[in-house]
């Protein structure tokens, strides 16, 4: 008899596989540099900017590991510090507008994600999947 695996799991394979394809999408339109650990953090910078102490606890990193993320995310152009509007001791860690030429390119992939999702299980499962998660965010997302 096969173990069902735990719905955490089933989670986590999909989200995998939607993080591979976007990844690879971006890679395709030239922006080849770009690692998934960058990928991630990045994701997490808010349109307003992000405190990076905020940033590595979102992406459940330690500060070390997003300063250097963050490091390498300015070498490439994609984000930048700036002095926080609301405390001249804090930086906000923001996309740069060339940073900004992936989300285009990030939206247009997860909307073929979703097409590709919505025809192999059908609209009214997907509806369901997406309300279910969506209740679920409640006591999971404390972002």
């Amino acid at each position: 008899m096969t173990e069902e695996l735990h719905i955490g799991v089933l989670m986590f394979i999909a989200h995998r596989a939607a993080e591979k394809r976007i990844l690879e999408a971006l890679h395709r339109a030239g922006f080849t540099e770009i690692t998934m650990a960058q990928a991630r953090l990045g994701a997490r910078i808010g349109p307003n900017g992000t405190r990076l102490n905020e940033l590595a606890e979102q992406a459940q990193v330690a500060k070390q590991t997003a300063t250097f993320l963050v490091d390498q995310l300015e070498k490439a152009g994609y984000a930048e510090r700036v002095p926080d509007p609301t405390d001249g001791r804090a930086r906000l860690v923001q996309i740069t507008e060339f940073g900004k030429d992936l989300l285009p390119i990030a939206r247009a992939e997860e909307a073929r994600i979703d097409a590709d999702w919505t025809a192999h299980i059908g609209v009214r499962r997907m509806k369901q999947l997406r309300e279910a998660l969506t209740m679920l965010r409640e006591i999971t997302d404390p972002y």
